[in-house]
């Protein structure tokens, strides 16, 4: 065990953390105006209800977090209630998106809409941080997305994506991206 570990971040961080996030995606800032604006848009109240159900899961408060994942499924939106993201988490379009239970994700995590994120033989996807999963990919099984990833609009990922790379097409590839300094 890491001593040295920081804490989880609180709902009101993570909430805040998303909605700077989604502005900054969305709007190019994280000005009051522009967070406003974010929780006016598609996905924000699927993102909302996400942290509360995670809120309620590690509290230990399965009932409500049962109904916070209901809420969520009500919007065409499916995130299992083991799911653990970290700040950044953006549904820039909740639409048709569904994610396993299991599945890990790091920070700066933005998803489209029809995304799949989902087992495979019990097996989910650990996804790494600063991760774009484009509109109706799929990523499925026990594969490790790595960080500073792209996975392009209908991709398949069926086998791990290695740090700053593009995956696209059906099953992906992998095209290698430039590191930002």
């Amino acid at each position: 065990m890491n001593i040295d570990r920081e804490p989880a971040p609180g709902l009101t961080e993570l909430l805040s953390s998303d909605l700077k996030a989604k502005a900054n995606w969305l709007y190019g800032s994280a000005e009051r105006r522009d967070i406003v604006k974010t929780l006016l848009t598609d996905g924000t109240p699927a993102m909302i209800l996400y942290r509360l159900m995670q809120a309620s899961q590690r509290s230990k408060l399965g009932l409500l977090a049962m109904i916070f994942n209901k809420l969520n499924v009500l919007g065409s939106c499916i995130i299992g209630r083991g799911a653990d993201f970290g700040p950044g988490f953006v549904l820039v379009h909740s639409q048709g998106v569904v994610i396993n239970g299991s599945v890990r994700g790091g920070r700066d995590i933005k998803i489209e809409h029809q995304v799949t994120i989902g087992a495979e033989r019990g097996q989910s996807p650990i996804l790494g941080d600063d991760i774009v999963i484009g509109a109706g990919a799929k990523i499925l099984g026990s594969i490790r997305i790595g960080s500073n990833v792209r996975v392009g609009a209908n991709a398949v990922v069926v086998k791990d994506v290695p740090d700053h790379m593009t995956a696209v097409g059906v099953p992906a590839r992998y095209i290698s991206r430039t590191p930002v300094e």
